[in-house]
């Protein structure tokens, strides 16, 4: 799922969170919860609703830095890989597991 520049503050569990991702396949989600819990952020992660019986499961995942923006983390190179490396908008997108600091790849 491409970034979205849009900064979203939503209440996921009773608690109020930057909303990271929306409507997210369980493999996402945890890709998504995985860097973002070795980048020290608390991660809170929501089962959205279902529109039909046989729709795929699909999640909410937010974190409870309100300031924090993925947008801006990952252009910055802010967040780390457990490697050591660093999050470039292709990693993030899962289009490669390589860290290129060239934001435009």
């Amino acid at each position: 799922m491409p970034l979205k520049a849009k900064h979203i503050v939503e209440e996921l569990n009773g608690q109020r969170c930057t909303i990271v991702e929306k409507g997210v396949p369980s493999n996402r989600m945890e890709f998504l919860k995985e860097l973002l819990q070795f980048n020290k952020f608390e991660v809170i992660v929501v089962e959205d609703k279902k529109t039909t019986d046989d729709a795929p499961t699909l999640f909410t995942v937010g974190v409870t830095d309100l300031v924090f923006n993925p947008v801006i983390a990952v252009y910055e190179l802010s967040l780390k890989t457990a490697d050591g490396g660093r999050v470039s908008p292709a990693y993030w997108d899962q289009k490669t597991n390589k860290c290129v600091d060239e934001y435009w790849v």
